[in-house]
């Protein structure tokens, strides 16, 4: 089709590579300080919702972030602030238990 595959995919990881950049200096605006490990929780959380949702799925991916918000946002109500991360990697753990596949994963046939 004339399109130059690996054009695009360079463009895009330039594209990406900045947009994380400039949401890193705004991040580090926001909360006045930059360190190395600033965004290792968000990024561990971004995995959880991926996971939840089913891997490779992106409407699975926004769904499992839409749960995972409203499971820490009620849990959190309930228990206090500081069960934050404990309900995440909780719901992260039983889901891989009971569906390693995600939400709207595809489902694997063991034989």
């Amino acid at each position: 089709m004339g399109v130059n595959v690996d054009r695009v995919i360079s463009r895009t990881f330039f594209i990406g590579s900045a947009l994380a950049g400039a949401a890193g200096v705004m991040a580090g605006a926001y909360y006045g300080t930059i360190d190395f490990l600033m965004g290792f929780v968000i990024g561990l959380k971004a995995f959880t919702a991926a996971v939840i949702g089913g891997i490779g799925n992106l409407y699975g991916a926004m769904l499992g972030g839409i749960l995972l918000g409203l499971l820490e946002s009620f849990g959190t109500n309930f228990l206090g602030g500081e069960w934050r991360d404990v309900f995440s990697f909780a719901c992260l753990i039983l889901f891989l238990s009971f569906r390693p596949t995600g939400i709207l994963g595809a489902r694997v046939e063991r034989m």
